[in-house]
């Protein structure tokens, strides 16, 4: 097998002139860099990623990195944009941030030594003092997805939060329920954000008065969900209903009410956001306001495609992608709530 002294040998210059071919190519002179990559195709060296795309132009790699992969959201995104990365002939490279800024920017970083051609990025909640600065040194095309940035000028490709929360909380009002729970992400992420607000314009719209103790941040995750529905509901004005905003905290929210001996919808309803094949499979069958992932996955992956061509060369804009409101049976009048005597 090639080394990068058989390359330097052969094209007669340093190791250092061929590192710089391969890493830096604007600090090596044409003359040099042509013979450089002669010796890459004659020898056949290829390292790593940064070989093959100085010598094919374009390492036909994407990266796409997520919030969190255990997330059926994220993991059916991940399968939209690689099967369509596929269709046109990319490879697509999945990194998981876990939803750690740490781990999104050391992520960052590795994908610009795999000279990847584009980037989508779901970027974490929290707040990086060193994001922008990495994503400009990609020097590629970059397309947000599921969570907008402000302020940066990258496409981005997001669902309407503010609506998709609006139309589950209307929806529970529709069944005469007053005392409406909802179980969020933190409210630093734009996502949980907005469908904050929309809760509570639904709330406003129905003469309903907003209450804070009703509100709980569960960070998206199953477990913190299911300790925010064991307390709601062991309350002493528990909620008839609850609205969780994404799969994960559904879970959680439906865990607490069979631990507590409780029934949905009979003594509290569930209505969730993000709908998935398990919300038929389950008794009863679950509320949802369903999100477009396949197609999300496919814009983006069209936005970052068109930017790597040239073919989009206008401003960064956003796709704001509507929800929809999938009616089951996880939602019914309130009755008589056992919830607030739960001990």
């Amino acid at each position: 097998m090639a080394t990068i002294r058989d390359v330097a040998r052969l094209a007669n210059v340093s190791v250092a002139t061929v590192s710089n071919a391969l890493n830096n190519a604007e600090r090596v002179s044409p003359e040099l860099l042509a013979r450089v990559r002669a010796a890459v195709d004659k020898l056949g060296y290829a390292p790593d990623a940064a070989a093959r795309s100085l010598r094919k132009g374009s390492s036909r790699l994407i990266g796409l990195i997520v919030g969190d992969i255990t997330n059926p959201f994220f993991s059916d995104l991940f399968e939209a944009v690689e099967d369509a990365a596929a269709a046109r002939g990319y490879l697509v490279l999945l990194c998981n941030s876990n939803e750690r800024v740490e781990r999104e920017e050391a992520h960052l970083k590795m994908l610009r030594s795999q000279r990847i051609d584009g980037l989508i990025l779901a970027p974490t909640g929290a707040v990086s003092m060193n994001r922008a600065a990495l994503l400009a040194a990609l020097e590629i095309p970059v397309v947000l997805v599921d969570r907008a940035m402000d302020g940066l000028g990258y496409d981005a490709v997001v669902l309407d939060n503010h609506r998709a929360a609006y139309e589950a909380t209307t929806h529970i009002v529709g069944h005469d329920h007053r005392r409406i729970a909802l179980i969020n992400g933190p409210e630093i992420v734009r996502t949980a954000a907005d469908r904050l607000q929309g809760y509570r314009e639904a709330l406003l719209a129905a003469g309903l008065a907003f209450d804070q103790a009703l509100v709980r941040d569960a960070d998206f995750q199953e477990q913190a969900a299911y300790d925010a529905a064991i307390d709601l509901l062991r309350g002493a004005a528990a909620p008839t209903a609850i609205l969780a905003t994404n799969n994960l905290m559904t879970i959680g929210a439906l865990r607490a009410v069979a631990d507590l001996g409780l029934s949905c919808p009979r003594d509290v309803s569930i209505v969730g956001i993000d709908d998935l094949s398990w919300a038929e499979a389950v008794t009863p069958r679950l509320t949802t306001v369903a999100q477009p992932v396949r197609a999300m996955g496919e814009t983006a992956l069209d936005l970052v495609v068109e930017r790597m061509s040239g073919a989009r060369t206008s401003a960064g804009a956003t796709t704001v992608m509507a929800p929809r409101l999938i009616v089951r049976n996880s939602c019914a009048a309130p009755a008589l709530s056992k919830a607030s005597h739960v001990q």
